[in-house]
């Protein structure tokens, strides 16, 4: 059956709307496309100007609702953010742009800074002022360079970038003031200034699927080598030689696909063009801003690159329809640039209405119309930028070189352009004739150096007596006399964190795992009476990704802050093609020392009748992850972004990865006062598989499992696993992660030290003989009221 034709009405007047007209005369769904109001190129066989403003609802729902359209396109911002898809939605209208609300991603900087913090998407750091005194303290108190923005709509000219604290404050001064930028300075954005090479990356979102087009590179400044004011943009070429496929995943994988997800879930689904800036750092890639349509004069290049049976039209219907996922969306392989011609003295003030030549078509070179009219039969300037010149080729130089070829046949009086379009790309080029790196594999030594620089002093802060955590040599110290042993046994303990990573790479939330991974080989040392000394730590990853890297390590700091421990070296391996991209797995080695004569278990002194006491868990800990994400994907419509069932305060994904808990600090004390005879870390295995290690071959435990509330999240995941007693009593921690086997003595003993320092202790039971639990070694009673 053969679709049904649309018509289609275009809003906006620039080289962008032009571009996207041209495409989509291309389509055959394509009956006709009306621009309002347009320029002196939108014409054709199939283009109509009309005389209707960008703003002005009424007049465009009357003519919409008049000539049948089908399909609303808005160009630029302004139209967006008033609100233009909530109008036309009104009328039954579909509107290929987002809904007012998620226009804020656009309209205030400030709002899409705070959406970025909340989903843990990368960025730089920020602070919002509506005050301008309070703004003018922040600045002076910093001393790296920053970047100032005008939170609302600016027309692409509200970002200014000082280069000193004076520049900055009288950029400020300009912003809040003087208004330069009207009302879109009422609220201003003072970030960190990235340093880097900027990409721009063109996307099309149904709310669900987001596609990213070939990566952009914009030049922003007016003059060639980047000098002059900023401008709307001079140029522009792609795909980027920086815009690996590595870093496209990467980009889609920690950018495109959260702020999709992101929206959605906080209540304003994204359809439309996702235009994100991004920053390539060091530490790796970090959004400057969104634009939520299409981009100028990106729009002009990467159009340009959509293969032929790419239908431009089928593939906007497909966002709207929320089908995006049916639709093919192939590239050519191919380059693309884009050279602007401006008026003199754009983006200052300039004179409209110059003749412009132009010369007979070719298929080498488009030629998209910005500001541009048609006066008595005269095609004439109508604004700053006037045309933008595009051309498709086999290589970056032969497409930008077919561009300037294209700009050099168009006359007008005082035009001007930049003849750099490209230069950073020819200049990476050349940088990479020098032949293969380290890098080219996969393995960047400039982001393992710049992790240890951002990690030592969160590594220093981990300093004791006997270790000065000082990293960067071969080996760690540690001066067991120093740290006033007298005749000391060394306890060691290695472990991971097992599947529970998976959830923190789909959370993006790394910092609560390196916890994890110290807590597991920490309390493993406590367990036989050992004060924990050292810690070693490894990091392993497809690529490294300083910022995830550098999460992880501050929570193995914070564990090792927790327990006490000094944090003497690591290791950070970045293994391409053994880890996929976003993967990475930890393990911890820790080492700790116990005066001989207080080594636990004390197996011999245990007898029938002790008492066993047990220590909350936080949750399921580290261990059970596997069955904990297999009854997660056995819910339908639950995700780790889900409201968390048994909290609604979190997510599920930040419920389950509350870290596990370190018992030492609270334990030492109690074991130096020779009051405990065995404990059992409460692992993988639950009760069942624990317990046993620390008790000797003829004695059993018996847990009643009525003397503690089974937590919720325990509650939840036996019902909605459908775990029986038995499974839970094997596999989790059921809210206990420290047993304590104790004589009944000094049981008041023990409690009044734990409480003291706000620890409850649980009564869960006794030992008792093997023989009496008919040859079981642990026995869980009462569980029906879990």
């Amino acid at each position: 059956m053969t679709a049904e034709k649309l018509n289609i009405l275009l809003v906006g007047a620039g080289g962008r709307e032009h571009a996207i007209a041209w495409k989509l005369a291309q389509s055959t769904r394509v009956q006709h496309i009306f621009v309002a109001p347009g320029n002196g190129g939108t014409l054709g066989s199939k283009i109509t100007n009309v005389n209707i403003g960008v703003s002005d609802f009424p007049k465009l729902i009357e003519f919409a609702l008049a000539n049948k359209i089908d399909l609303v396109i808005p160009g630029p911002e302004q139209p967006i953010v008033e609100g233009i898809q909530g109008e036309f939605k009104k009328v039954g209208i579909p509107c290929f742009g987002p809904s007012p609300k998620a226009a804020q991603m656009e309209g205030s900087k400030a709002f899409s800074k705070d959406f970025m913090k909340k989903h843990r998407i990368p960025t730089a750091a920020y602070e919002n002022f509506t005050d301008y005194e309070k703004a003018k303290a922040y600045i002076q108190s910093v001393n790296h360079k920053l970047v100032l923005k005008a939170s609302g709509l600016a027309a692409g000219k509200g970002v200014l970038m000082p280069q000193t604290q004076q520049e900055a404050l009288d950029a400020l001064h300009a912003i809040m003031v003087t208004k330069e930028f009207g009302d879109a300075g009422n609220e201003v954005v003072i970030e960190e200034c990235l340093e880097g090479e900027e990409l721009s990356f063109l996307a099309f979102a149904d709310g669900y699927t987001i596609i990213p087009l070939p990566p952009a590179q914009d030049h922003k400044r007016a003059s060639d080598g980047d000098v002059g004011p900023n401008t709307g943009g001079m140029g522009c070429y792609a795909p980027t030689p920086i815009g690996t496929p590595e870093l496209i995943e990467q980009v889609k994988r920690t950018i495109l696909q959260p702020t999709l997800d992101g929206m959605r879930r906080d209540g304003f689904p994204f359809v439309g063009m996702l235009f994100t800036g991004i920053m390539l750092t060091a530490s790796g890639p970090k959004v400057l801003e969104y634009n939520v349509r299409f981009g100028d004069p990106e729009t002009e290049v990467v159009l340009p690159l959509l293969s032929d049976d790419s239908d431009l039209a089928e593939i906007l219907m497909a966002c709207v329809e929320g089908r995006l996922d049916s639709v093919a969306i192939t590239v050519k392989k191919a380059f693309a640039a884009t050279v602007v011609i401006a008026s003199g003295g754009y983006p200052g003030s300039y004179t409209k209405g110059k003749a412009i030549t132009l010369p007979q078509e070719s298929n080498d070179v488009m030629i998209f119309h910005a500001g541009t009219s048609v006066k008595e039969n005269q095609l004439v300037t109508d604004g700053g930028r006037v045309l933008a010149v595009s051309a498709v080729a086999n290589t970056l130089r032969e497409a930008v070189d077919k561009a300037y070829v294209g700009v050099k046949s168009i006359q007008f009086d005082d035009m001007y352009y930049r003849n750099d379009i490209a230069h950073r790309a020819f200049k990476y080029a050349d940088e990479k004739k020098t032949g293969l790196s380290y890098a080219d594999a996969g393995v960047s030594i400039d982001a393992g150096n710049l992790l240890v620089q951002q990690i030592k002093p969160l590594v220093k802060s981990t300093k004791r007596v006997g270790a000065d955590s000082d990293i960067g040599g071969f080996g760690g110290i540690f001066d067991l006399k120093a740290a006033g042993f007298r005749d000391p046994i060394l306890v060691s303990a290695t472990d991971g964190i097992g599947t529970k990573l998976k959830i923190a790479q789909d959370c993006q939330i790394h910092d609560t795992v390196g916890i994890d991974l110290v807590a597991m080989n920490v309390n493993d040392l406590i367990v036989q009476g050992a004060e924990p000394l050292f810690f070693l730590d490894y990091f392993a990853c497809g690529k490294l990704e300083v910022d995830v890297g550098k999460d992880f390590v501050a929570g193995v700091v914070e564990g090792c802050l927790q327990s006490g421990c000094a944090l003497v070296g690591g290791e950070t391996a970045e293994m391409p093609g053994l880890y996929a991209l976003g993967d990475y797995d930890g393990a911890g080695f820790t080492v700790g020392a116990v005066e001989r004569e207080k080594i636990l278990p004390r197996m011999d002194l245990m007898k029938e009748g002790d008492v066993v006491l047990g220590l909350a868990s936080s949750g399921v800990h580290s261990n059970g992850f596997s069955l904990v994400r297999k009854i997660v994907s056995s819910q339908p419509g639950l995700n780790y972004q889900s409201p968390c069932p048994w909290n609604s305060e979190k997510t599920l994904g930040e419920g389950l990865l509350v870290p596990t808990r370190i018992y030492v600090k609270q334990l030492l004390p109690v074991v130096q006062k020779d009051l405990i005879k065995g404990m059992a870390h409460i692992t993988g295995g639950g009760f069942l598989e624990n317990i046993p290690r620390v008790m000797p071959e003829h004695l059993a435990v018996i847990v009643d499992a009525k003397s503690y509330e089974l937590p919720p999240i325990f509650k939840w995941l036996k019902e909605a696993g459908g775990l029986s007693a038995h499974e839970m009593s094997r596999t989790f921690n059921c809210g206990i992660g420290m047993i304590i086997v104790a004589d009944r003595e000094n049981v008041a003993e023990i409690t009044r030290l734990l409480e003291a320092v706000n620890e409850t202790v649980y009564e869960l039971g006794s030992v008792t003989t093997k023989e009496a639990l008919g040859g079981k070694e642990v026995e869980v009673r009462n569980t029906e009221c879990w």
